[in-house]
């Protein structure tokens, strides 16, 4: 009998340690082949490997009750478990999850920092999938929803945003049997609160549209098969999936391929069931389409169409599309055309509006407005305005009632009567002008071969340029640049030939040429046609001939022949500042004393512009590429044909064309085209971090910042200022001179102008090392500026709503 009954008493005693439950304590240890399980049974938490020949051992959470073993959470995917005969989960005595090996190595903790010495901390795992490390009086000190791996549970609260920063992001497995993090991760718009992305390691992989484009608290979104809410707690932005049974057998993995999927367990084919997945076909994927071109999925076969009014670009397939007939922004020629059903383009602007002919207005005053989509939100009391400039990028053929407004060139002719005189008044001038000046040109060189006698200066140039129209007595003085044959231009350029070709530029090509003196020079021959070249060129001839310094590049003639208009440079052999600091080979050049030389030399040569030339002088496009370097690398800045003249008393002005170049232009200049000596300024600590870093200010290769000015205004506020410094001059660089020119840079890109430095002073902050410079404050990038308030100094955050915008034509 007893032999009988000790088998029964063994299972007996085996049965409490066997048991599972759904707590751990600290008197209490995970340990492999045991299993901590939910109340009702939903979910598990224990060891597992992925793959049966894995040697390897992860801790996480699976579903405990369907037939196909799907994993929810993982705590150690990138530290896993290679020797799990003592591997243990246990609550330290300071309430810390320890995830730790049989070497007593930690390979995971969970803790958010609070030290609680004592007994009854325990670890709970619930229903919905939660892990929750809690104190003895249940407050939750720690939960596994913060931190999410792959996969959204419902009832989950994904962190989306924490204080205007992205904050939570799924992170795709690296293989279907390999736990570790793979390329693929998903999380909001850096750079917008409007959209989220799927990414392949740091490029756009897939974009998708948030809720209504704006966060609104406790907005919900339903479809068939779930909710999605919003939920906007200030600091913190959360959204949240829930069924309408609450099922918790529904889930949202971001997968190894880099697919997104809406799946739920279907009990009678004993398999989850694609609910939705994005992308699901190629034209989903992020730009599948070259700008200003859309992918119709709606065919057999998926191909990209040109939008109305666009044609492919045969010159340049890589580009897409281009207009069919070009804008004519200014004189009422323009118009838009509704697209119906389609997902709108990606680098929206968001501004607050109350109607749909606000928005058409915000669009149609503005000459850089490309695009526009307007819509009023679904459970709130506000609307939407999205306007877009530049390229039209990632469009497809959607099956929602998004509208977007394309702005094309109105064909019909029907414009009022001044605009028909005016235009007529421009063909007859400009014809009559040319002539004029090529007549002028051809007399003067006929003067010329006749007589052998020395140019007149005098009345070669005002015969062809006339005086410039302007307030400036500057221009009042007669102009001493020589007008050089077209031919002797053909000839030194061996006619204009692409083997002779030193780049592009914004208004036309530059060339090297051989005069016949044999001086090397620059030639910039500027696109025909172009009423902003003509002006481009007339600035050009008349502000940088009276302009000397060694840091502003020479002119050294003009000629006009026809529709031609060229420029005629001093040739400086290492062409442009940004060939080197974004060029990987040729970065290593520029060591630290070099670039620290061409930052001074930059800041002189602003300094002449700004304060020491007859009448201040506003460049309006300085960029890295408009910083030319002669052969000892000195700096010399070059491209005035966006130049402005003030007057003695005059500090500011404003223009409703904006020109310049995306991401070097200041808030007040791009938003509301004020510009002024500190627009300069702005551009010149935007050129001052590039050089330091060695990154584009608008693609910092950086996942988490919208540009170059975000990346270093965090580095700087957490006291890490040189991990701004690029690779290449790490070992050439001078700790202090580079903190200097950091801080320096920070505060040039200040949001309010009058916070900016004067160039003379950054000069003298540059020369004399130990100058105290005022704290800088967050800069406010490009995406918008902050409000009056803030200019004025009072303490207020930067709200979208204060945003705006005029005539933008970025080059």
């Amino acid at each position: 009998m007893n032999m009988v009954c000790l088998p029964f008493l063994l299972c007996l005693l085996l049965i409490p340690s066997c048991k599972s439950d759904d707590k751990l304590t600290q008197a209490k240890q995970l340990r492999p082949g045991d299993v901590l399980v939910s109340q009702s049974g939903v979910f598990a938490l224990g060891f597992f490997s992925p793959a049966a020949s894995s040697k390897s051992l992860f801790l996480g959470i699976w579903y405990h009750n369907i037939s196909e073993r799907t994993y929810v959470w993982v705590a150690n995917r990138d530290s896993p478990i290679t020797k799990p005969s003592s591997a243990m989960l246990s609550i330290s005595n300071t309430s810390n999850l320890v995830l730790s090996d049989s070497s007593g190595q930690s390979l995971w903790t969970a803790t958010n920092g609070t030290v609680y010495r004592g007994d009854g901390a325990y670890a709970a795992l619930l229903d919905s999938g939660n892990l929750v490390l809690r104190l003895p009086n249940d407050t939750t000190i720690w939960e596994s929803f913060d931190h999410p791996t792959d996969t959204i549970l419902m009832n989950m609260k994904f962190l989306l945003r924490y204080k205007g920063e992205v904050a939570g992001r799924l992170l795709a497995w690296k293989g279907p049997d390999d736990p570790s993090t793979g390329e693929f991760s998903c999380g909001a718009d850096p750079s917008s609160d409007f959209q989220f992305f799927t990414w392949k390691g740091t490029m756009p992989y897939y974009r998708f549209i948030g809720i209504n484009r704006v966060w609104v608290s406790g907005m919900v979104y339903r479809s068939n098969f779930i909710y999605e809410s919003i939920l906007n707690l200030g600091d913190k932005i959360y959204v949240i999936y829930t069924t309408p049974d609450g099922s918790p057998y529904v889930r949202i993995t971001l997968d190894y391929m880099g697919t997104l999927k809406f799946l739920g367990w279907n009990d009678s084919l004993s398999s989850w069931t694609v609910l939705f997945q994005r992308p699901s076909v190629e034209c989903d994927k992020y730009a599948s389409c070259a700008p200003f071109s859309y992918c119709d999925a709606t065919s057999s076969i998926p191909k990209c169409q040109c939008l109305d009014g666009f044609e492919p670009d045969s010159t340049n397939s890589s580009r897409g599309c281009r207009r069919k007939q070009q804008l004519r922004c200014g004189d009422g020629d323009d118009n838009f055309v509704a697209i119906p059903g389609m997902k709108v383009p990606d680098k929206s602007l968001y501004v607050q509006s109350t109607s749909f002919e606000e928005c058409t207005t915000k669009c149609s005053r503005n000459c850089s407005c490309t695009a526009y989509a307007y819509g009023n939100l679904t459970g709130a009391d506000q609307a939407r305005c999205l306007l877009w400039t530049g390229d039209l990028v990632d469009m497809r053929v959607a099956s929602n009632d998004e509208k977007l407004y394309i702005r094309l060139a109105d064909s019909t002719g029907n414009t009022s009567e001044d605009n028909k005189k005016n235009r007529y008044l421009v063909k007859v001038l400009v014809p009559i002008i040319a002539c004029l000046l090529i007549l002028t040109c051809i007399y003067l060189v006929r003067k010329w071969q006749s007589k052998g006698k020395q140019r007149n200066n005098e009345n070669q140039n005002r015969a062809a340029l006339g005086r410039f129209k302007t307030s400036d007595e500057l221009y009042e003085q007669n102009l001493e640049l020589p007008c050089i044959n077209f031919e002797d231009v053909a000839t030194a350029t061996n006619n204009f030939s692409d083997s002779n070709m030193l780049g592009k530029g914004g208004f036309g090509n530059v060339y090297k040429g051989m005069l016949e003196s044999g001086k090397e020079v620059a030639i910039k021959r500027l696109s025909t046609g172009s009423t902003q070249g003509v002006e481009h060129f007339t600035n050009e001839v008349v502000l940088i001939a009276k302009l000397q310094h060694k840091n502003l590049v020479r002119l050294l003639g003009y000629c006009i022949h026809g529709d031609e208009r060229l420029l005629i440079y001093e040739y400086l052999p290492n062409k442009s500042l940004d060939a080197f600091i974004f060029d990987p080979a040729s970065k290593y050049i520029l060591d630290w004393p070099t670039r620290f030389k061409i930052i001074k030399g930059v800041a002189r040569g602003l300094v002449y512009l700004h304060e020491d030339s007859r009448l201040t002088i506003i460049h309006r496009d300085l960029k890295s590429s408009n910083i030319l370097l002669d052969e000892d690398m000195s700096p010399k800045i070059s491209d005035f044909g966006m130049a402005r003249i003030f007057g003695s008393n005059q500090q500011e002005a404003n223009t409703n064309r904006v020109v310049g170049t995306y991401g070097y232009m200041s808030p007040e200049y791009a938003m509301d085209g004020a510009f002024s000596v500190k627009s300069d300024i702005y551009s010149f600590g935007v050129i001052l971090l590039e050089i330091i870093s060695g990154l584009k200010v608008t693609l910092p290769q950086l996942r988490d910042f919208p540009n170059l000015l975000a990346y270093a205004w965090s580095l700087w506020k957490d006291d890490k200022a040189m991990d701004l410094v690029d690779l290449s001059i790490v070992e050439s660089c001078s700790p202090t001179e580079v903190l200097l020119c950091i801080h320096i840079g920070l505060l040039c890109v200040q949001d309010n102008p009058n916070n900016r430095p004067l160039m003379s002073s950054v000069v003298f902050m540059l020369e004399n090392k130990t100058t105290t410079l005022s704290a800088p404050i967050q800069p406010m990038y490009f995406a918008h500026r902050a409000s009056k308030a803030k200019q004025t100094g009072e303490n207020t955050s930067s709200s979208m709503k204060d945003m705006s915008l005029t005539m933008l034509e970025g080059r």
